[in-house]
């Protein structure tokens, strides 16, 4: 009855997310609307509050996501159900003007166990990217020769869409010491990129003439392979060291974009132009390591390097004068990332509560895997802390690895020139993590 009553809960977290998930596709930031949109946070609920770290993070009791290698660690006597999501408030200021923004996004919905002795299995989704945004522009083109009248441009741009991640994964203990994993996943998602230009005389905008619209949309469909290997090194008979180090292979999208340019909404007045295989992934790599001391405390940081430069991706550029809808290099630069966490748990087996929380805290940046303009776009900084929350709540969870973890995280986007936009967004990240003795073996004697 325990048992299925805890089933019964994780549904339910999962069809609150889904819902969530499903009224708002997680991104307000107007930087979505360049290449692949807002690169989302892979972490699990436990190490989001980290910082983010976790290539060298190896436990029985979590889903370690950022190195497959971690699932060879699975309790062989327990299977780990996962969810979370995130809600957020924004802030973002340009030119002296500033406007506030809410989201509220799935991250995780995940399971976990032990196939075999060493081999570990994890199953889930995620977020890979979101696209979400809807601003305006406006500014002095020329003067009418007729009236003399300033012509003003109001250009309206808007997006929505997004790539989701479905993978499967495996952990395998070598020998003793040394694992290897590797994650398969399946990426697939939309987008729809709006632009809507009109031009007006004089301070009224009842004289109107026609600008040059534009529809940009695509439907992707690809894979990627993520491989990861981890080896703890025994310090001292309190303290070990897990080095960690994972890569991922970069390839050529399969899946067309397309571009529809219109003056107004006549159906004569329409071009479409394609680009075929028009995107890549990139190949990434990173190192990690995670220190242990008892059951107290755990600290890691974790170097990250994504290959952006070399993909290419759509955009609209002029030859001779003429535009033209092409894919190409220029787009991206490479991405760098370095996180690092802590977390402190005073008495995981103690009668008083407090001493079983988990206390976690963390840092992130990373430099921009875009250009905007031409120009770089923005570095990301955020800093992270969290609670492990052991359920239930009573005496009755000593020695019970149920975990609810809350989190705050502060994220500021900085931009590299003083025109583009400054974002700031302070999140509550909330995750139920199911862990109890499930495939444990009674005797009755």
């Amino acid at each position: 009855m325990i048992k299925f009553g805890k089933i019964v809960g994780f549904i339910l977290v999962c069809t609150m997310c889904t819902n969530a998930w499903a009224q708002s596709n997680g991104s307000s930031s107007s930087y979505s609307r360049f290449g692949l949109g807002t690169l989302e946070n892979q972490a699990q609920g436990f190490n989001k509050s980290m910082g983010g770290v976790g290539l060298g993070f190896r436990a029985g009791d979590r889903i370690n996501t950022l190195n497959p290698a971690s699932y060879s660690a699975i309790d062989s006597i327990t299977i780990l159900l996962d969810a979370g999501m995130t809600a957020g408030f924004g802030n973002m200021k340009q030119n002296g003007s500033s406007v506030n923004i809410y989201q509220c996004k799935l991250d995780y919905v995940n399971i976990g166990l032990r196939l075999y002795r060493n081999l570990g299995l994890s199953a889930g989704f995620m977020p890979y990217t979101t696209i979400g945004y809807d601003f305006s522009t406006s500014g002095k083109v020329a003067n009418d020769p007729n009236t003399l009248q300033t012509i003003t441009s109001i250009a309206n741009y808007s997006g929505d869409g997004g790539l989701h991640q479905a993978y499967l994964g495996l952990g395998y203990k070598v020998f003793k010491g040394l694992s290897v994993g590797a994650n398969a996943s399946l990426i697939w998602g939309d987008y729809q990129h709006t632009v809507l230009q009109t031009y007006y005389s004089g301070s009224s905008t009842s004289t109107t003439y026609n600008g040059l619209n534009s529809i940009q949309g695509a439907e992707i469909r690809t894979w990627k392979l993520d491989l990861g290997l981890q080896y703890p090194f025994r310090l001292t008979k309190d303290d070990e060291l897990t080095i960690g180090a994972t890569a991922s292979f970069g390839h050529k999208i399969k899946s067309d974009a397309t571009m529809l340019r219109f003056t107004d909404e006549q159906t004569e007045n329409i071009s479409e132009d394609t680009v075929y295989n028009a995107f890549d992934l990139p190949y990434t790599y990173g190192i990690g390591a995670t220190w242990k001391h008892k059951d107290k405390w755990i600290v890691g940081v974790d170097f990250k390097q994504e290959m952006w430069g070399n993909c290419c991706s759509p955009q609209m550029i002029s030859v001779g004068g003429i535009p033209k809808f092409v894919s190409q290099t220029g787009s991206y630069k490479n991405r760098f990332i370095i996180a690092a966490g802590a977390q402190y748990t005073p008495d995981m087996f103690a009668n008083r509560y407090w001493k079983r929380i988990q206390y976690r805290i963390g840092a992130n940046y990373s430099s921009p895997y875009l250009k905007v303009n031409g120009v770089n776009g923005p570095k990301e900084y955020s800093l992270t802390a969290g609670f492990g929350l052991p359920i239930p709540f009573s005496k009755r969870s000593l020695g019970i690895k149920t975990m609810m973890n809350v989190g705050f995280e502060w994220l500021k986007r900085t931009p590299s020139v003083s025109n583009q936009i400054t974002e700031n967004y302070f999140m509550l990240n909330f995750g139920i993590t199911f862990n109890e003795p499930w495939f444990m073996k009674y005797k009755i004697r």
